[in-house]
């Protein structure tokens, strides 16, 4: 295959995988929301360079927003994004309509729940969005039978998320994780992005640079980590942000940091109108 094409129906997209599978060639699946920006291409460029097929999902899941979030407002831009897929040589576009992906309505879904994973961090403060995307991800892996996906890092519970869901759910596709593209200054590339005004914008690389301070401190020998958190915390509300959750977590499950293993310093903040994600990681 070498130009785009793109299907709206469930038995379009399948149609064209199985002629693919029929000819013995790999599937790589790259799930997303659309709006996309370079972050959402470093996946497509990894899925290119390890399956015949690529095929990206292009879909605004309405499980996954909770009560007074963006889901109207979420940006939306398939021409453009048809585009960028073209010029970075996707095979297949799914961009199904709701109606689509849930036929008897959204309220008589049957949806996925990880306890686990689901109502920590971003779950806590989001009830319900994790069984919204785990929903529609497993849905994806049914339509699209992929024998790879990949998921950026920004969104790392995600990630441990669809990991697990897929390990325990005996899903052959390999998930793959992809490193965080950021801006020059170190904000982590988001479609939310759009929504900082050029003053938030400017305050926005705290965030990481708050992930930066937190890990020196580990790697030179800090024990206290909750010390480590809290001077964070103090200075990105003294910047103006709202904090949901700053957290040390054990990189392998998001539990509690023990004293031993990888760790991962995880961040979730408000500026405005944008809610803003990140992570690094701290081995050990």
């Amino acid at each position: 295959m070498s130009e785009l094409t793109t299907h709206n129906s469930i038995q379009g997209i399948r149609s064209a995988i199985g002629a693919a599978r029929v000819k013995g060639k790999r599937i790589g699946l790259v799930p997303t929301m659309g709006s996309l920006h370079d972050g959402h291409l470093d996946l497509v460029r990894a899925a290119r360079a390890n399956n015949d097929v690529v095929v990206v999902s292009i879909f605004v899941n309405p499980l996954q927003f909770g009560p007074g979030e963006d889901f109207d407002a979420y940006p939306r831009s398939l021409a453009e994004d048809q585009q960028k897929l073209g010029d970075a040589g996707v095979d297949l576009l799914f961009a199904p309509g709701v109606e689509a992906m849930y036929p008897d309505g959204q309220e008589h879904q049957a949806e996925v729940r990880l306890p686990s994973l689901t109502q920590i961090l971003c779950g806590e403060g989001r009830p319900g969005h994790f069984d919204g995307v785990g929903t529609v991800v497993l849905k994806l892996f049914n339509i699209c039978t992929p024998d790879n996906a990949y998921f950026g890092e920004k969104d790392y519970q995600q990630l441990l998320l669809i990991r697990t869901l897929a390990h325990q759910f005996d899903f052959p596709t390999r998930v793959h994780g992809v490193p965080t593209r950021r801006a020059d200054d170190g904000l982590a590339l988001s479609s939310r992005n759009q929504y900082l005004t050029d003053e938030q914008r400017a305050k926005a690389p705290l965030l990481q640079q708050t992930l930066q301070d937190i890990a020196h401190g580990i790697n030179a020998g800090a024990k206290q980590y909750d010390r480590l958190v809290q001077t964070g915390k103090l200075a990105l509300r003294a910047a103006g942000f709202d904090v949901e959750y700053l957290e040390v977590r054990d990189a392998a499950t998001l539990g509690e940091a023990g004293a031993t293993g990888d760790l991962r310093i995880m961040v979730a903040a408000n500026i405005g109108r944008a809610r803003l994600i990140d992570n690094i990681g701290v081995e050990r």
